[in-house]
């Protein structure tokens, strides 16, 4: 097993992290809605139309899920982490609606070793998804569990 590049260590408070982009398709709202929030305004181009939301719309856990992906990508796969003990924010802001891209950007807040477990460190971050105008279309607020460098070599 090969130690993982992000650990506790190499997050600073007020580093800034590019999470890239994500195109989303009509197709992939429809199937994610489909299974898990059938709501008309995430299945039916015209059902979204008339609602408040203007058009065909990702559900918003559709957003987290899209989020998720896009912070696993940029480095959460390659890192120590241990999970999360929860969020203490989400906000949907406007749609994500077919056709947008959305750009991801993550800052650290925050940094503090566990008290009961020292190998053990808890990273807040602040995340936001804007789409193709630069608007805010989703923000997450949370803390990430990540190992120290010696207690993930020591693991190996």
């Amino acid at each position: 097993m090969t130690a993982k590049t992000w650990a506790y260590e190499d997050f600073v408070e007020g580093a800034s992290f590019d999470l890239g982009t994500k195109q989303v398709s009509a197709a992939e709202i429809i199937e994610f809605a489909s299974e898990f929030d059938a709501q008309p305004m995430h299945l039916d181009e015209e059902a979204g139309k008339a609602s408040i939301l203007g058009g065909l719309s990702a559900s918003g856990w559709h957003t987290c899920a899209m989020f998720m992906r896009m912070l696993c990508d940029a480095f959460l796969l390659d890192s120590t982490c241990q999970g999360a003990p929860g969020v203490d924010q989400v906000k949907w802001k406007k749609p994500v609606l077919a056709g947008d891209t959305l750009r991801g950007n993550l800052v650290v807040l925050a940094k503090r070793l566990s008290r009961s477990k020292p190998q053990l460190g808890f990273i807040t971050m602040r995340s936001e998804l804007v789409n193709q105008r630069g608007e805010s279309v989703f923000e997450l607020e949370n803390s990430v569990m990540f190992l120290t460098r010696d207690a993930a070599g020591n693991a190996a």
